[in-house]
């Protein structure tokens, strides 16, 4: 206990940080470490390899940027600034949603040392990309499939002269996924390099850490395996399937002034899942890997300045995403793979504040979901709902899922094909803030 404490005690300048930092820590309003910060960062400064594993909102940007940072400045006042490297950093995300958070992150701790941070990732212009890379900046933040692209096709553009490279969320970036992708940067890059693997969850696949070039590597643990944080508030309720929307409508009806973000399996039913509450009055607006990402980005901004306080969405918004003022998440559909969970959960009681998550398990996923309770290694208690009272909203919930359906097959919804931007343009006019609802929620 008195070493917790002597830990929070500390500040970013007694974890050897110059003084720059410190004052754009103070600047954030960052008072003190986080425990991840707090065991990572002195160990960076040192020239050590990393695997960082912590709960999500606990501070693992923080923990890579900083050090990164340090070293920049040190090299600034070494070589002057404008002989300081570029393409000094790189760091790899699995979305392209927490690549552009990260790179916000690295900008405001740079503000005041004019740092010059990149973002590659796909469905952005990648002409405007191309003109990024040749302002030279230090700091490259992408996906790795976009980031292969520039390689290949951007002229004048190497990796040749990199000093750090950061896997964030690395267990997504170390699955076969983004293996060929991670192989053709691997190969281009320096060896000589420091690396960083940060995330919440971590995989024991010791060959493709390997494979990622670690040397000595120091392991650092925030957190058990897989957990989740004290400040969450974690339930479940059994339901029978025909019943599922009917019970995230009452949920939802109930916890009305709050933040929330609801988690479904496949992208058709973030977007009938948004018709159906919208339908219902709930203000709700999907997002999902088939939207392009000026609409991604469109719906997560509506849903952080609160336009929209419902945020349907797939798995493409449970890593990494900083959305300070989401109060549940709803696991509408159970993760196939149980350390999804840990990631979709990790929206709320994020930094120390608190949340609830509810997981609504039908007959077809309790197998999933006993994985999960295995996984984080406690009962979750049971959400109190009497479902009389919840089966009042069957028929309005009934109704709004009729012409729901019916308006999706209208415009084409559940056989959009990817890109097809009438059709999005066609759900956002439906959808829109301004747009109208066919029915208030109403008991029998």
């Amino acid at each position: 206990m008195a070493e917790e404490e002597k830990e929070e005690m500390k500040s970013f300048k007694d974890l050897g940080l110059c003084e720059e930092l410190v004052e754009a820590c103070d600047s954030l309003c960052w008072k003190y470490p986080t425990k991840i910060q707090v065991e990572a960062i002195p160990h960076a400064l040192e020239g050590k390899d990393l695997i960082g594993l912590a709960q999500t909102g606990s501070g693992k940007t923080g923990a890579f940027a900083l050090p990164i940072l340090h070293a920049l400045l040190e090299s600034h006042s070494k070589q002057g600034y404008k002989s300081a490297p570029v393409f000094f950093a790189l760091v790899l995300s699995p979305t392209r949603e927490l690549a552009i958070q990260i790179a916000e992150q690295f900008e405001a701790l740079g503000s005041g040392i004019s740092l010059k941070c990149a973002v590659l990732v796909g469905g952005v212009d990648i002409m405007q990309q191309q003109i990024a890379l040749g302002k030279r900046p230090h700091i490259i933040v992408g996906t790795p499939g976009r980031l292969v692209d520039h390689l290949t096709n951007t002229k004048g553009f190497s990796l040749r002269m990199l000093k750090f490279l950061v896997l964030d969320e690395a267990d997504r970036l170390l699955n076969e996924d983004f293996e060929k992708a991670l192989d053709d940067i691997l190969n281009v890059i320096p060896r000589d390099r420091h690396t960083y693997l940060f995330s919440a969850t971590m995989t024991k696949k010791v060959k493709k850490l390997q494979r990622a070039c670690l040397r000595n590597p120091v392991k650092i643990e925030a957190a058990s395996k897989y957990s989740t944080v004290d400040t969450l508030k974690q339930q479940y309720r059994f339901i029978p399937a025909k019943y599922k929307d009917c019970y995230l409508v009452y949920i939802l009806t109930e916890m009305s002034g709050c933040t929330s973000m609801v988690f479904t399996r496949t992208c058709d039913a973030t977007r009938l899942l948004a018709f159906i509450l919208r339908n219902l009055n709930i203000r709700a607006i999907p997002i999902s890997g088939q939207m392009t990402q000026s609409k991604r980005l469109g719906a997560l901004n509506k849903f952080k300045s609160g336009e929209c306080n419902v945020l349907v969405c797939t798995d493409v918004a449970s890593r990494g995403l900083d959305i300070p003022s989401v109060d549940m998440v709803i696991n509408y559909d159970i993760p196939t793979n149980s350390k999804d969970y840990i990631h979709r959960v990790g929206r709320t009681a994020r930094a120390g504040r608190s949340g609830v998550a509810i997981s609504l398990v039908n007959q077809y996923e309790l197998e999933w979901y006993l994985q999960i309770e295995k996984l984080i290694g406690k009962k979750l208690s049971e959400y109190p709902a009497q479902e009389e009272e919840v089966l009042q909203y069957l028929e309005s919930v009934t109704e709004a899922k009729r012409l729901s359906q019916m308006k999706l097959k209208e415009i084409g919804g559940t056989k959009k094909r990817r890109g097809g931007d009438d059709d999005d343009e066609d759900i956002e006019r439906y959808l829109g803030v301004k747009g109208k609802s066919s029915k208030k929620v109403k008991r029998k």
